[in-house]
Order: C-alpha cells, then structure tokens, then sequence
C-alpha cells in the first residue's frame, strides 16, 4: 500500500500521482489562432514515497506535460516518462533508490554503483535535439519521447559517440548555425573530474568533441554559448566518494571552494581550454552571452552563495536563503590572472529561472523573462521559496522592468518565449506560465503579448498539475508535430 503520510511534500509540490489526456481546455480570453506548436513541461512528481524523509525533491520520478494549441485551441497530455527506475518501482510495487544521486544508497536489486546514471529520473528539460524529443536530467542519458504521444521511446547515448554517463539538462543552440552544443560531468563515473563537451550538427550528429578535468567537482547546471566560445560555470556543490559509501549526500556546500568557468574555443581543441576563477557563487542558469574582441560577456542569475536548500553546508552552518540577482560576468582573454569581473545588472531578487528569445542566443540582445516574487502585488503567504507571484521582463535597454501578475494566491513556475514569426523582431511575439492557482488546487497557463506583457489568453486545468521545473516549445518547423 502506498503511503505519503509522513513524506508528503506540501502545497503545490505534493504528489500528484496520475496521468491525462484532456481535449479542448477552458480558455478565457483568445488563443492567436495562427499559434501552432506545444509546450513541453518536465516535471517532478513521485511515484512512490521517497526512502528517506529529508530527501530532495529533485530525485522524484520525471513527469512530462505539454499543452498542444492549434486553431485557437488548447488540449493537454501529462505521462510519467517511462526511465529504467520508473519500470523497475512499478515491478516492485515500492521505492527502490536511495537518496538523490547516491546510488550506495539502493535497494541492492537495482544498486548500480559503476553506472549511477542508470537510476536518473529524467525529470529536468525537455530538449528539442535533431527533430527528436527527449526528457533530460544532468544525472543521466536522455530519453527520447513521442512528441505527440509522449510515450516513452527509449535511452539513448546517440549511437555510441556520446561519451560521458551523463548528459546535460541545458544544451545551447546555435540559431545561426544549427548547432547544438552538449555537455556531461561526472562523466566517467561518481565524484568524478571528467567532463565531455560535444557538438551536433542540425541533424543530431556529433561532428566536434571536447574533454577536460574540472578544478574541482561541482554541479554544472547550465552554460553560456557565444559565436566563438563555450563557458561552463562550477561552484561550491561539491561530492565526496567517501560521504556517499557512508550514505551521505551527494552534494554539500563549500563555501571555501572559488566559483571557476570554464573557456572552450568553438574552434579550439581540449587543449586550449582555459579557467577563471572568482569568489564564492552559486550560478544554476544562465541568460546570454557574447564574444567581443577579446572579452567574454556573461550575463544572468548568479547568488552570493548556496541556493540550495536542500544541500546542507559542509562547515555545519544552518542553511540561509541567499538570493539571486542579474548580474554581467566579464573574463578578459588577455589576462593572464584568470579573473572574473562581476557587475550588477538588477538589484531586484528574482529566481534562477532566466529564458530569452532564444533566435538571439550568442548574439546582441535586449530582453530577460524571469518569474520572480514582487512585493508591490499581494500573495498573502502561499508562496514558497522558489515560487514566484509574477513573470518580469527585464529590458538591458532601458534599464526597466515590466511585471505581469495573474492574481493573489498563484505560485508561477518558469516562463518560455514564442515567437510570432521566425523572422520577427526580437520580444515581438508570445510569453507563456504555467501557474499554481493554489487556492483553487488548479492550474492555469497564462498566454500573454510578449511587447506589452498583457495577458492574452488564459488555460485553466481543473487539477493541479506536478511541480514543474523546465518549459520548451516545439512547433512544426523543430518537430513532426500531429
């Protein structure tokens, strides 16, 4: 018998335990009846109780959603994607792993210590990769998903050029060239240095390789991409082999480790890549990035410190929010101190959960939409740590930035940009959120005009969908969409 009585996660991050197919949503206002495409959301939501009551939420199995709009429409499909754990608890009838990324940890029947990428979940990223769909997690090999079913297809290590046990979540796309830039840590197995970097090709083949040996261990979440370079940042997570054969977790906060970046010529080779360090900083996602000249410019989320709350310190001081905020990153290739110049962009705190209009990665650039919590729209108490009550649109322009909030008591997730046209100026186009009603126990999606931020349209489910933790849209110029 399945119980969560005395693991239940609260609020909008309990589990929601069921999959559906629901025809024809409840719109309020209009869907643009030339929108023709689906967003694709990847969840976190448990299948069956954790084995340990402090476990993080980031180890609950993958979930993934997507709401199909066509002539005006909106219908919604939700399936658990079907990884090799999901087949293995639903054989068992229970829970059979151990904390998140800790594989000592495991019922002995699916312990897997020489490939931990094995137990992922696949819970992170929908990624759009060579007309194919896959549900990603930085833990694991991707698995590729129907994007009109979304059954689960099967793991994939693309025909065995993929060298490295795991893959990341955040893989940039080139919009001028059609290339897409990969990369996995801990690629040769637990605690690991090793790190593989990858290009694709328009069509999924990996034409270019890269590898090199992390200063130190570290969660590398996201990366930055310019016309000339690959950056990779790593912080103050840190693993340690020992910690996890003890059953500890996988990560811990050092707050004495530096932040460091790693420099990759796009024409290059592993030989020429290249480190920066600078202080203690937890950067998890990034925004945009330029090459210019001999300056490299960073922008995006970066914290003072450890986000995570789950991840204790390793010094044994209590857990403290530290909020992120927009800062400009530059490393100067002419510098032989390695430095890292930090500037702030917004005092505003806002989260991680940065999105551009992505046909303008690597290249000059004026918006950043971000959810984020504004003190000036009431939302009484309902919101948690990493919930948001609006959706901003920071302008780098003007130096504004525009909020849209959908009403009290609505905890938004991560907003994605569509564009009108493939050929339309940048911001000229749409913004879509997927919100908690939380009062209500719904969720919404909110369609809104991306230049004036005015809510256009308005999807109600009647059920509160798994929290969700990255979007992307697909449409049929990327996918063979029904």
């Amino acid at each position: 018998m399945v119980d969560f009585s005395d693991r239940r996660s609260s609020g909008s991050a309990a589990p929601a335990r069921f999959e559906v197919d629901l025809r024809d949503c409840e719109v309020a206002g209009e869907i643009p009846k030339d929108l023709d495409g689906a967003l694709y959301r990847l969840h976190m939501d448990w299948l069956y109780p954790p084995a340990y009551a402090d476990e993080t939420i980031l180890a609950a199995d993958g979930y993934i959603s997507m709401f199909r709009f066509k002539r005006g429409r909106a219908d919604y499909k939700g399936r658990y994607v079907q990884t090799l754990r999901y087949l293995k608890q639903i054989e068992a009838g229970r829970q059979l792993y151990g904390y998140y990324r800790n594989p000592y940890t495991d019922d002995p029947s699916v312990r897997n210590i020489a490939n931990p990428g094995a137990r992922t979940t696949a819970n992170t990223t929908p990624v759009i990769l060579g007309g194919k769909l896959y549900a990603t997690k930085e833990d694991g090999l991707p698995y590729e998903i129907d994007p009109n079913t979304l059954a689960t297809r099967g793991q994939t290590n693309f025909g065995d050029r993929w060298r490295s046990q795991t893959f990341t979540a955040h893989p940039k796309l080139d919009p001028e060239t059609g290339e897409t830039i990969a990369y996995g840590y801990e690629a040769s197995g637990l605690c690991t240095r090793d790190v593989f970097v990858a290009c694709f090709d328009r069509e999924g083949n990996i034409t270019r390789e890269w590898s090199f040996q992390a200063p130190h261990t570290s969660e590398l979440h996201d990366m930055w991409l310019t016309r000339e370079h690959i950056v990779i940042p790593g912080g103050g997570l840190t693993t340690d082999l020992d910690r996890l054969r003890a059953g500890g977790l996988h990560w811990m906060w050092d707050s004495t480790k530096p932040s460091w970046h790693a420099v990759i010529p796009r024409d290059g080779g592993s030989e020429d890549i290249r480190f920066f360090f600078g202080p203690e900083r937890s950067i998890v996602h990034t925004a945009n990035a330029r090459t210019e000249g001999s300056r490299i410019v960073l922008e995006g989320p970066v914290a003072n410190g450890n986000t995570w709350p789950w991840f204790t310190n390793l010094d044994g001081r209590p857990y403290t929010p530290v909020p992120n905020t927009l800062r400009r990153i530059t490393l100067d290739l002419r510098s032989e101190r390695s430095e890292v110049l930090e500037e702030p962009l917004f005092e505003t705190n806002i989260t991680s959960f940065t999105r551009i209009d992505e046909r303008f990665t690597t290249l000059p650039y004026r918006y950043i939409y971000v959810q984020y919590a504004d003190s000036r729209f009431a939302s009484g108490n309902l919101l948690g740590r990493t919930d948001g009550n609006c959706v901003g649109r920071f302008d780098l322009q003007t130096g504004m930035l525009q909020p849209y909030f959908p009403g009290p008591g609505r905890a938004l997730q991560e907003p994605v940009f569509i564009p009108r046209s493939p050929h339309a100026a940048e911001g000229e186009g749409y913004v879509v959120a997927v919100g908690h009603n939380i009062a209500q126990s719904t969720t919404e999606l909110y369609l809104l005009d991306a230049l004036r931020m005015e809510e256009l349209a308005r999807v109600t489910l009647p059920f509160r969908t798994p929290p969700q933790v990255h979007g992307t849209w697909g449409d049929p110029t990327t996918l063979p969409l029904e």
